[in-house]
């Protein structure tokens, strides 16, 4: 969510809000927070800003915590709606829907149309058990191969990244598991190169590459978790370069060729995306089957176990059941996800 926000306003055009149910939605998705602008642009406690200030507002808010690099996002329509402000996002990769109390203090990245989730039986609660568990179908062997499509800065890639780095760290070499990528990239230029450096440590400095993951998680600045991670620096240079060089990413981005629509192609695990129809990040594989899961660190681990034919001591370690935000930073939401960019 620190890189954009893309997909924090999944949900069709609203027509119905709770407010209860919007509250749950800050705590889910970014936590509870007071809009605090920088000095001198603060809304006045108790008074109603007018569109245009409210415009101002937001986008002041939006680029200055929620946005980072060279990308702003811009407020192109700004309406009244059941006492808020409702506000479409150009976040440059797409135009979202969300959501400001009239006052400016609170921002709301998405809001539900409680009535027709309710009537289309939709969400955790309809769902039940299920909307974290393991299909029962999962193949079973003894050592099950895990695969995780993401894409670098995807805040719901990174989000379910942060949650399996511990069950990576727990099941060790009981699982055969890969970090890879989807086959185009929705956030530019910064995550095409993010995701060259990330495969070259992985597949050169394997023995750093949790270090970097987990530095880069927390703080997206690739520079210095290198350094941190005690990355070979000369040797991951050469590796992103010869990479580069034999997939054409660079080459291919800008000469606008092999995008899908408007997002430049990334053909490293081309071929594994088009054999599992990997569509958006994340996509988690177990055992050659695409399965929808939970994206704290205990589901993830309890539903890669049910994956074994025999399950290994490690299985029973307790991970933590928080989940982990979307996007960078170490904070934690309500509930599960299901969000994804694609």
């Amino acid at each position: 969510m620190k890189k954009h926000l893309k997909r924090l306003a999944q949900s069709k055009t609203m027509t119905k809000v709770v407010l209860p149910i919007v509250l749950v939605i800050i705590l889910a998705i970014i936590g509870y927070m007071s809009f605090k602008k920088p000095a001198g642009n603060q809304p006045v406690k108790g008074k109603n800003l007018n569109s245009e200030a409210a415009k101002v507002a937001a986008e002041t808010f939006i680029n200055g915590y929620l946005m980072s690099g060279d990308n702003k996002a811009t407020i192109k329509e700004i309406t009244e709606f059941y006492g808020f402000y409702k506000l479409k996002v150009d976040i440059v990769s797409d135009v979202v829907d969300s959501y400001m109390t009239k006052d400016g203090k609170f921002f709301f990245p998405q809001a539900f149309d409680v009535d027709d989730m309710m009537k289309k039986g939709t969400g955790a609660a309809a769902n039940g058990a299920a909307a974290t568990t393991a299909p029962a179908d999962l193949p079973k062997t003894d050592k099950p191969v895990v695969e995780l499509f993401v894409m670098s800065h995807c805040p719901y890639g990174t989000q379910i990244e942060k949650g399996m780095l511990p069950v990576v760290e727990t099941l060790g070499k009981k699982m055969d598991f890969s970090l890879k990528f989807v086959d185009y990239a929705m956030h530019g230029e910064v995550e095409l190169k993010e995701q060259i450096v990330q495969y070259c440590i992985d597949k050169e400095q394997a023995s750093t590459f949790n270090n970097y993951l987990k530095c880069f998680l927390n703080n997206s600045d690739s520079a210095s978790c290198v350094t941190s991670a005690n990355v070979n620096k000369s040797k991951l240079d050469t590796c992103v370069a010869t990479t580069d060089a034999k997939y054409k990413i660079t080459e291919n981005f800008k000469n606008k060729v092999g995008f899908k629509g408007s997002y430049a192609g990334f053909d490293i695990y081309k071929e594994d995306n088009a054999k599992y129809g990997v569509g958006g990040s994340p996509t988690l594989v177990i055992n050659g089957k695409t399965v929808e899961t939970g994206r704290d660190s205990a589901t993830l681990l309890s539903t890669i176990c049910a994956a074994f034919n025999n399950q290994p001591a490690e299985c029973k370690t307790t991970l933590s059941n928080e989940t982990p935000a979307p996007g960078f930073g170490t904070g934690t939401t309500a509930g599960s996800a299901a969000a994804s960019c694609n």
